[in-house]
C-alpha cells in the first residue's frame, strides 16, 4: 500500500486478534481482493470481472462493469428463496395507535405496485423522486419503489422547513416528490402538505406530479393536476407491477443531503453495486445480525441511518426490521423502547446516545424496563455523537448486555469504526468506537499531513480508496467532491473529525473540526442559522455555536449584535430569532438560545474566533490566538458564554 498503508499500525498492536486482524489486513494490502470476493453477498444479472476501476483517481469506483438491481436483492431473492411468509417490516407507532407487520411477499407485491404507479406517471431510470414522509411504512415502499425502476430517490426528513426542502428540490430536480398529509408528534400533528407546497412555490424547479398519502389524522387538500392519492395510484388496475430494471453497479440508488458549512446543501451520493456489498457484508459481521432475526434501528428514514440500516441493509441479509414512529420518551413514557423491544423479539437494537441519556433523565432507576421481557436482546449499538462514558456505563448495567459504540457518517453510509460484534467481539473502552473496519485505512494526521503517533490528537482521515458503499462523489458536482474532502491531504478523505488512537489501536473521535453541529445525531450547520439570523432587520452581525448539552451531544447558542440605533427589546429580538430558525431550518436543529452582545471578537482579518467562543461556553480556559483584533470584546462576553455553566 504503501506510505500511511498500515492502517494506524494495528498490525503491530492486534497481531493476537486473529479474524479480525485478518480481515482488516487483507482489506487493505489487497482491496481488490478482499471486495470482489464479498460480491458474492449479493445477487448480480452480471457479475463484475472489474472490481475497481482507479481510472479517474481520487473518483474511485467498485465494480465497474457489474450489473444488478437492489430491489430485487432486498425483497425478490429472498421470496424465491424461501423467505416469502417470513415478516420483513414490523412497523410500530405509538403516536398513530397502530401495529402491523408486511412479509416479504407482501412489502414485494407493495413495492411492486407502487414502482409501477411511479412508471405510470412518467418516472424512468435515472430520474430523481424526493420523499418528504414521516415514520410510515410508505416511506420505505417508496424507497424500494424507486430503486426496483432505476430511479434515484432523495428522501428529506419530514422535519424540515419549507426553505430546506425546496433547496433539494433545485439540487435533485426531481420528476415526481412522493410526500403524506402529515407526521405525528406526540403533542401534535404536523401537516406536511401545506410546508411542500410553500417548497414548491419556493423552488426553481418544478416537478411534475405529487404522490400525496392520506393519513386520518390530517387531510390534505390536492391541487388539480399536479397532486395525486397514494391510495388512488395503488388501486384500480390503471398501473401494472413494475419488474426490476437492470441497473450499473456505479448507478446512483439515491441522493441525502447533508448539511455543509456554505449555503448549498451537499448531496451524497450512493451508488447501487459498493452500497449493497458493503451493507450487506456489515450485517452480520459488524452487528451479528442475519437471515430471519429481528432488527431495529430507532431513527428515521430522513437520515442516513435510516437509509442504511432500518430499509437496505437488514432486508439485505432477510433479517425483519423494526419501523417504529415514536420517542424514546413521551410515547407515551421512558419504558416505550423496552416495550418494543419486548414485543417483538429485538435482537440487536441501534439508536442514538441521545435517546439513552433522554430515557436515563426520565427513568434514572431503570423501573420502566421491569415490566417486559427483553430476554432476547444480545446487542445495543449506539452512533450519532459520541457515546459519554456515564450512558455507556447506565445502559450496560441496565440492559445487561454489550452495549457497543460505533462511528460513522453520512458520506460513508456504513461504519468505519466499530467493535464488530460477528466478525471478532473485542474488549470495549468506555469512549471509543474501537478499531476501524476492514475497509477503511483510518490515520491520523497532523497540520503538515504527517501520521501523529499514538495518544497524539491530529486529524482523522482515511487513505484512498474509500471502500465500497462510501460517497463515490456529491450530486452533480465532482469538484466541490474533490474540495470538501479530497483537498486537504494529498491521497485522503478528511472526515472532517479529530481524535486520536491510543497504545492498542482503539480510535477515540473527539468532535468536529469545522462549523457542522451535531444535534442529538444530526448534523446541522451553523452557517445556515446564521444565515436566518442575519436576515433579522435588527440584526448587524451574529454567530451561531454548538455547546456541548449533555442531553442532545450538541446545542446551537446565538450570539448576535444589533444595529446602532435599534430600540427594540433584546428579549422581542431573541423571540424572533428563534422563531424564524424554527420557521426555515426547522424545529430539528434545537435553536433556542440567543443572546445579544455588544461585539464579536475576531482576528485582525476579520475572522470571527467561533471555536475560541465555543471552548469558553464549554468551560474550557482556550489559548485566545495572537491575530485577535481586540481581546477586551472576548473578555466583555464571557460571562454570557459561560452563563449556564
Amino acid at each position: 500500500m504503501g506510505e500511511g498503508g498500515d492502517g494506524l499500525a494495528l498490525t503491530s498492536k492486534m497481531g493476537a486478534m486473529g479474524t479480525y486482524h485478518d480481515a482488516y489486513r487483507r482489506s487493505l494490502d489487497d482491496p481488490e481482493g478482499f471486495w470482489g470476493e464479498q460480491a458474492d453477498l449479493v445477487d448480480w444479472i452480471s457479475r463484475p470481472k472489474r472490481v475497481l476501476d482507479d481510472s479517474r483517481a481520487p473518483l474511485y469506483r467498485w465494480y465497474p462493469d457489474g450489473v444488478l438491481n437492489t430491489c430485487y436483492n432486498a425483497l425478490d431473492r429472498h421470496v424465491v428463496d424461501g423467505r416469502a411468509d417470513q415478516v420483513a417490516l414490523i412497523y410500530d407507532s405509538p403516536v398513530a395507535g397502530v401495529t402491523r407487520t408486511l412479509t416479504y411477499a407482501q412489502l414485494l407485491e407493495d413495492v411492486a405496485a407502487f414502482a409501477g404507479a411511479l412508471q405510470l406517471l412518467g418516472v424512468t431510470k435515472g430520474d430523481r423522486v424526493v420523499i418528504y414522509m414521516p415514520m410510515v411504512p410508505e416511506a420505505v415502499i417508496a424507497m424500494l419503489a424507486c430503486s426496483r425502476i432505476g430511479a434515484v430517490h432523495s428522501v428529506v426528513f419530514g422535519g424540515f422547513a419549507a426553505a430546506e426542502l425546496a433547496a433539494r428540490i433545485d439540487d435533485a430536480e426531481p420528476k415526481v416528490v412522493v410526500s403524506a398529509s402529515c407526521g405525528i408528534e406526540p403533542t401534535r400533528v404536523v401537516e406536511y402538505k401545506p410546508l411542500l407546497d410553500r417548497a414548491i412555490e419556493q423552488s426553481t424547479h418544478q416537478p411534475e406530479r405529487c404522490v400525496i398519502f392520506q393519513r386520518e389524522q390530517a387531510t390534505a387538500e390536492l391541487q388539480d393536476g399536479r397532486d395525486v392519492d397514494w391510495q388512488t395510484a395503488m388501486a384500480g388496475g390503471r398501473a401494472e407491477p413494475a419488474a426490476c430494471v437492470d441497473v450499473a453497479a456505479t448507478d446512483p440508488l439515491y441522493v441525502l443531503y447533508t448539511s455543509g458549512t456554505t449555503g448549498k446543501p451537499k448531496g451524497i451520493v450512493r451508488d447501487n453495486g459498493g452500497h449493497a456489498v458493503a451493507l450487506a457484508w456489515s450485517m452480520p459481521n459488524v452487528f451479528g445480525i442475519g437471515p430471519g432475526q429481528v432488527w431495529w434501528t430507532a431513527s428515521d428514514v430522513g437520515w442516513v441511518v435510516g437509509h442504511s440500516y432500518i430499509v437496505y441493509a437488514p432486508l439485505l441479509v432477510g433479517a425483519t426490521t423494526v419501523l417504529y414512529e415514536g420517542k424514546p420518551v413521551g410515547t407515551p413514557d421512558a419504558g416505550a423502547f423496552w416495550r418494543v423491544m419486548s414485543e417483538h423479539g429485538v435482537e440487536a437494537f441501534f439508536t442514538a446516545p441521545t435517546a439513552i441519556r433522554a430515557i436515563k433523565k426520565e427513568d434514572p432507576e431503570g423501573k420502566l424496563l421491569a415490566p417486559y421481557d427483553i430476554s432476547r436482546l444480545r446487542t445495543v449499538f449506539l452512533a450519532g455523537e459520541r457515546l459519554d462514558p456515564d450512558t455507556y456505563e447506565w445502559a450496560t448495567a441496565e440492559l445487561g448486555v454489550p452495549v457497543v459504540d460505533h462511528w460513522w457518517q453520512t458520506e460513508s453510509g456504513w461504519p468505519i469504526a466499530a467493535n464488530l460484534r460477528g466478525l471478532d467481539p473485542m474488549p470495549i473502552k468506555p469512549g471509543s468506537p474501537s478499531v476501524p473496519v476492514p475497509g477503511y485505512d483510518v490515520q491520523i494526521l497532523d497540520e503538515a499531513g504527517r501520521r501523529a503517533p499514538a495518544g497524539t490528537e491530529g486529524a482523522i482521515a482515511i487513505k484512498l480508496p474509500l471502500p465500497p458503499g462510501t460517497l463515490p462523489t456529491l450530486w452533480g458536482d465532482d469538484d466541490r467532491y474533490v474540495a470538501s474532502y479530497l483537498s486537504t491531504y494529498d491521497g485522503y478523505y478528511l472526515t472532517g473529525d479529530g481524535g486520536y488512537v491510543d497504545d492498542d489501536g482503539y480510535l477515540y473521535v473527539m468532535g468536529r473540526t469545522d462549523d457542522v453541529i451535531n444535534v442529538a445525531g444530526h448534523r446541522l450547520s451553523t452557517g445556515a442559522m446564521e444565515a436566518v439570523l442575519a436576515q433579522h432587520p435588527a440584526v448587524a452581525e451574529c454567530a451561531v455555536i454548538g455547546v456541548e448539552d449533555a442531553m442532545k451531544g450538541q446545542l446551537p447558542r446565538g450570539l448576535v449584535v444589533l444595529k446602532a440605533g435599534v430600540t427594540t427589546d433584546p428579549d422581542d429580538v431573541g423571540r424572533e430569532l428563534v422563531a424564524a430558525v424554527r420557521d426555515q431550518v426547522g424545529p430539528v436543529a434545537a435553536f433556542k438560545d440567543v443572546t445579544v452582545v455588544p461585539a464579536l471578537p475576531k482576528t485582525r482579518s476579520g475572522k470571527i474566533l467561533r471555536k475560541t467562543m465555543r471552548e469558553i461556553a464549554d468551560g474550557k480556559d482556550p489559548v485566545v490566538p495572537s491575530t485577535i483584533e481586540d481581546p477586551g470584546v472576548l473578555d466583555a462576553i464571557r460571562g454570557s458564554l459561560r452563563r449556564d455553566q
